[in-house]
Order: C-alpha cells, then structure tokens, then sequence
C-alpha cells in the first residue's frame, strides 16, 4: 500500500511536468488558429467589435464570425455563431451593427440589432439584394444612409430601380451563356486573380434601416430601400485594393461621400488615383487632387467636417513612393503635408475626436510604430530655423504658415497597425501581432502615468513618471493553443552591406535549440520587392514554421525593404539582381561567421513573387545553396511585363518597357543565365497569378529539365499569386518542406 501511495505522488508530483510540456510547432497548430481582425470601437466606446476566421482543413474552408469584448476589459465573446459575419461596423446610435454575409447566396449587407447593456445581438435581418453582390458596407456618420460596393456592369447606368434589374439580367445571361468568349478593348482587362469580365466597381448608397425587423427569422425593414450608384461610369471607384483603409468615406453630415478613382486613359500603366467627392443625393463628381499626377488614396473626414485627411505619393508611376499624410481644407481647398519631415510610409490611420490631430501606423526597422499627429493654427510664421528633429526621428515639429505640427511615437512596441480610439480619445486600440504571435486587440491608455511628485518639494521621481501606459492585451483568443507549442522570438542583427551601408537581417531558432550543435539553414527571401521581414505574424510564409522541424531560419531586409527610409527603398529601383543580391550574400556571410551553430554547407534559399525572382537570379549566380525553392517567381522579365496586369510596375522597375529600354531587361532577366543553373530547385505557380503570369513558372521548370538540373514543379489550377485555401496551403508546406529536407538532411 505504502509503495503504491508513493508511486501515486511521484505521478502527482510530475504531472505538471507533462502539462506544460511544449511540442514543436506544426501545420496543424497554425490552422487551429484564430485569426483576428481590425477592432471596431463602439460609439459608447464601451465595446468593441471584430472578425475572427475559423479554418476548417477538412471542409477546406475559411469562416469569419463576430466577436466582442468590452473596451474595459474582460472575456471576449462570439455574438454572431450560426452564419458566417465578416467586416462589422457600427450604426452611430449603436444600438445596431452592419455586416456582410453569405448565408443566403453571394455576399450581401446584413444588420444586426445589438443589446449595448448585455453586449449581445438580438435579431439579424438581411438588408441588401442584389445579383452582383455587395461589399464594403459603411454607415452614414448621421445614420442616415448605408453604402456599399459592388462589381456592376457600367452600361447598367440607369434609374435607380433599374440599375439592380440591368444588372441582374446581364449577369444570368453571362451565367447561361454556351460561349465563354470575352472580347478586349483595353487594358487592366484582368486584375491580380480575376477576370474583370465587363464590370467595374461601383459604390452605391441607400437609406439606412430605422425601424429594425422582429427579429431573426422574419420581417424586414421599413422604408425605402432602393440603393443608387454614385459612381456611375466606365471606371472603378473605388480603386482595386487588396485590403487595408477604406478608399471611400462619408463627411460628417452624411451628405457626401469622398472615394478614389483612376480616371486615364490606361490605368493598367498608371498609378494617378484621385480623390473625388460627390453629394449623396446624386450628381457630378469633382476631382480634389486633379493637381497631383501621383496616387491619392484612404480619404477620411475630420469628425468637425473642415478637412480630409489622406494618402498621397508625389511620383507618378512608381508604386512604392513614400505614402505621406495630407490635409485637404474643404473650404479653401487648400492641402497641407503633415509628414513632410517623416522619413517612413504612413500606414492606416485615424482622427482624434476633436479633430486636432490623427493616429497612423508607420513601418520602422522590422516592426509598425503608431505616431499620432498634432496640429493647430499659429498666431503668425515663425522663422525657419525652428524646425527641429530628434536624432532617433522619434519627434518632430514643423512650423508651416498655417498650422504647427508634431509627431510623436505612441506605441513603440512590435508590430502595430488599424489604430482606432475608444472614449474621449484616451484609450487606443489596435491589431498587434509578433513573429511568435498572430493578431490580438491590444489596448493602451493614451494617458501619461500619474504617479510623479511633486516637483517643487525637490522629492527624486518614479522611473516611470510621465511616461505613456504600456500596451495590454484585450483579447486572448490563441493564447491558450500557443501556451502549447514551442515557438522562437525572433533575433536581430546588422552588418555591412552594399554601398557600405548597414543593413539589418534576422534569424529564428528551431524549438529545443542547443548552441553546441549544427543546424541547417532556411534563407528566406521576401517578396515586394519593396516589402520587409519583421516582428509580424504570417500564415503563408511563417518562419517559425519553417524552424519547426530543426532548421535556423535566416532573412535579411535587402536594398529595397520597407520601413528604413524611401532612399533604402529607392535604391533598388533599376538595379534588381545588384545591390539586394549584394545584400543577401554578405548577410548570409555575416550569420556564418558570427553564429557557429549554422552549417553552411545545408542551406537552402526560399523565395516568392520578388523573392522567386531572386531565387531564379540566384540560381544562375552561385552554387552555394543545397537547393531552391521558387514561388511565383519572374523567370524571363520580357515575357513577364507582356503577361503583367499593372504595367506600372514593370515600367518603373526597369526603367521603361521592353523596346525602349531592353538592355535593362537583358541585364536584370535571369533566364539569361539558364548555362549556369545547377542547383536542385522547386518551382512554384498558381494558374490565376496575374502579377506573374503562370507561364513564367513554365519557362522556369522546361529550363531546369532541359538542362538536366534536378527539379520539381508543384502547379495550383485554383490559386494565384498566394496559396490561401486549406488545403493546398498544406501541400504547399509540406511538398516546400520535404525538398528542403531531401537536400540539406542527407
């Protein structure tokens, strides 16, 4: 007896032990996941709402739902279960919320009536119909009306009870149609994965439900529901995005309605998007930015109606110009530039309730800062000499004929952005996320710590005096699945790159590392090119994944990268396979040599969209790699600006198009160098990647068996340029993982 009681504590003793036990983190971890959206404040400020995706690998499917947690704090919670519910927004009385659901077909405009005290919902009701889908809602600042977008057929610019009907009728006569033929007149013809097929976005508006249905399974709205294009033409308005802030906005009155449009003759070679403004009750459009040949985008009224605020780039044609901040006074119309000394893009952004001064996100060195922005008349110029700047570039003020403006560094930690503010603009939120960690709502009060002393009595102060309040986790949505798995912080480090300049670089450890022993190496090569490596979370290319199965992890922000400075960026423009490749090899010598864990004899070079370029160039440039993997890559860059949808991008890049500047296209092509190639690679394509067109994988893969290189090709018939469903996203990690290994683990 005593011997098995004793057995029995032992047991007891050591079953923490096991409970805590971490394992490796694995595919089947990463969709377990929960993944977050952008928090949505309630008008109260006493909520806050949000999307969180849940992906179901044996259906193949990805499903957003509704969630809620007080802006206080305390338990979040799902509101909307039974249906998918994607993108909430708030009514302005905030006793209701839109969203978007597919519940009943194609995606259309949903309401649901919210109990603020409860915090629940307590009925839905679909409030839009129509044949070509909705998109994008948002409410009327005076609850008055209710926008959305749709892809419409622009020969369908009718009166508004026709426009649905037109609309719905082409749609099913394409639908039926034996011949699937399409004829082309111009160019953009297709965008990024799609087809355009016809149709442009439109943005249409209707009145907003006042008197909400009984509840979830029947009745409806009361009134007239009757949605009108505001954006009628041959144009997209608003402009294709891929996400972020919204390229439309009401004023504050609700009575009109700013949006971004490209109106040349060839948007498929032009970035020149405008802003344009139009009154709700209908009419013609006015452009604000004619001015501006370059990309103006994100407008945003100040909640006092006197300003837009704005994204403007200043070169036309060049897609990667610093983003600066504009103001735009509706009464002069007069602009003003508040981050003319900022040297970093200006991300999403958001006003303060009294309309002194916005919040935005900002790339720094491998993270996203959030700056709030201050500004106000002054009483009369003052010289220039006031100007002043930090040296860490944490601050600035600048002294304009108008207005004084000061930037300051709000949250300085990890990777933020969606900023947004709760109360009396004392609370800020926003979707935080690290290379260990996808995105949470996290919250910090924007008040300064109170504990100081006072001054006058000569008392020595607290370290923390005056200092902002420290951001806090709101939400614990994954905390309690990565509680479970070994997962690596990520490692900074710098070295001397091209042109002498420093460059940073990265590097992640696999799970139970030991410093005595060797390890193979994953060099992964971001995409862009004007992008960067950094402390964020992703689900398509996740270093910890990939330093999962016991490799370093190794990746270096090249000439180029985002986030130090628009002359960094800049210098790769013309120069592709120069400075960045530079960039690449000496940071790679650099970790060698400095980190005696890495074996450099089992590395493998990883890369997509830019980073499948640099693959391809570097496979004809060195043999110091055990394999390559190349994803969605430019193979042959002639062929490759024929194939492109934004020619903008090309023709920038390498400094005009094919037969006015050839020799740049020679020069930068990598399949010029398809007699050096003997390094084992994996070829990566999506049928529907319409930056690189699927042929530039083909060429790739026929080049490398020609020339009796080892190689595979791993085709998606139904991806484009990123692999997103479940799926395939699991082959893909799987086939990307086993080539690795077969060549660095032998």
């Amino acid at each position: 007896m005593r011997r098995l009681f004793l057995s029995l504590l032992v047991f007891a003793l050591t079953l923490p032990t096991f409970a805590q036990a971490k394992h490796p983190f694995t595919f089947e971890d990463m969709i377990k996941l929960k993944r977050v959206g952008e928090p949505e404040v309630s008008p109260d400020g006493k909520w806050v709402i949000f999307s969180v995706v849940d992906v179901d690998l044996e259906a193949n499917t990805k499903t957003p739902h509704i969630w809620i947690v007080p802006t206080a704090g305390g338990q979040e919670r799902e509101i909307i279960a039974d249906q998918d519910a994607d993108r909430p927004r708030w009514a302005p009385d905030g006793k209701r919320f839109a969203f978007l659901s597919t519940k009943e077909g194609g995606s259309q405009v949903w309401v649901a009536e919210f109990d603020g005290a409860a915090g629940t919902v307590v009925g839905v009701q679909k409030l839009t119909s129509i044949a070509t889908e909705a998109g994008g809602e948002l409410w009327s600042p005076d609850g008055k009306s209710i926008l959305f977008t749709s892809d419409v057929y622009p020969e369908c610019n009718t009166e508004p009870a026709d426009v649905s009907e037109c609309n719905a009728e082409k749609l099913k006569e394409a639908e039926s149609s034996k011949v699937k033929a399409q004829i082309f007149t111009r160019l953009l013809y297709r965008h990024w994965n799609a087809y355009k097929e016809g149709k442009r976005t439109h943005i249409f508006v209707m009145k907003a439900p006042d008197i909400p249905g009984p509840g979830v399974h029947g009745g409806g709205f009361v009134g007239d529901y009757i949605a009108r294009d505001l954006t009628p033409g041959d144009y997209d308005s608003p402009v294709f995005s891929l996400g972020g802030q919204d390229d439309y906005a009401f004023s504050p009155d609700g009575q009109e309605i700013c949006y971004a449009s490209n109106h040349d003759k060839n948007p498929a070679a032009s970035t020149n998007n405008d802003l344009w403004i139009v009154p709700v009750r209908g009419g013609p459009a006015k452009n604000i930015t004619a001015d501006n040949p370059a990309s103006d985008s994100s407008p945003l009224y100040s909640p006092d109606g006197r300003y837009i605020a704005y994204r403007a780039q200043q070169r036309p044609g060049y897609e990667s110009d610093r983003f600066h901040l504009m103001l735009y006074d509706r009464t002069t119309g007069r602009k003003k530039d508040l981050t003319t000394s900022f040297e970093n893009w200006v991300g999403t952004f958001t006003w303060a309730p009294d309309s002194s001064g916005l919040y935005f996100a900002s790339e720094v060195k491998g993270q996203s800062w959030i700056y709030s922005v201050e500004f106000k008349p002054m009483p009369k110029p003052e010289p220039d000499n006031s100007t002043a700047s930090t040296n860490n570039g944490f601050e600035h003020r600048v002294v304009a004929d108008i207005v004084r403006i000061t930037h300051r560094a709000v949250v300085r930690d990890g990777f933020n952005d969606d900023p947004k503010l709760a109360g009396e603009a004392n609370l800020l939120l926003v979707s935080h996320m690290s290379i260990d960690r996808p995105i949470e709502i996290y919250s910090q009060s924007l008040l300064t710590k109170t504990t100081c002393n006072d001054r006058n009595a000569g008392e020595p102060q607290p370290g923390d005096c005056g200092k902002p309040t420290k951001l806090e986790p709101l939400t614990h949505i994954n905390d309690a699945l990565l509680s479970s798995v070994a997962i690596s912080s990520l490692q900074r480090f710098m070295f001397q790159g091209a042109n002498d300049d420093y460059v940073e670089g990265f590097l992640v450890k696999p799970p139970n590392f030991d410093a005595s022993k060797k390890y193979p190496v994953k060099f992964l090569i971001h995409g862009g090119p004007q992008g960067a490596w950094g402390d964020d979370w992703s689900y398509r290319w996740n270093p910890e994944l990939f330093a999962a199965s016991g490799y370093v992890v190794i990746m270096i922000n090249f000439h180029g990268s985002t986030g130090y400075g628009q002359k960094f960026i800049d210098a790769i423009n013309g120069d592709w396979g120069g400075a960045p490749y530079e960039d690449l090899m000496k940071g790679l010598d650099y970790a060698e040599k400095t980190y005696p864990f890495i074996d450099k004899d089992r590395e493998c070079a990883l890369g997509a969209s830019y980073g499948g370029y640099m693959a391809n160039w570097v496979l004809g440039h060195t043999d110091r790699f055990k394999c390559i993997v190349s994803h969605d890559g430019m193979f042959n860059a002639e062929s490759a600006w024929g194939t492109t949808e934004e020619l903008w991008f090309n023709d920038w890049e390498f400094k005009g198009t094919p037969y006015d500047n050839r020799a740049s296209y020679e020069k930068w092509s990598p399949h010029q160098y398809a007699k050096n190639f003997k390094t084992p690679t994996l070829v990566i394509h999506g049928q529907r990647d319409y930056r690189l067109d699927v042929s530039e994988g083909f060429q790739l893969f026929t080049t490398l068996q020609m020339e009796g290189v080892p190689s595979k090709m791993l085709y998606f018939p139904d991806e484009g340029h990123w692999v997103l469903k479940p799926q395939n996203s699991r082959l893909w990690y799987k086939t990307v993982n086993d080539w690795v290994d077969q060549w660095t683990k032998k």
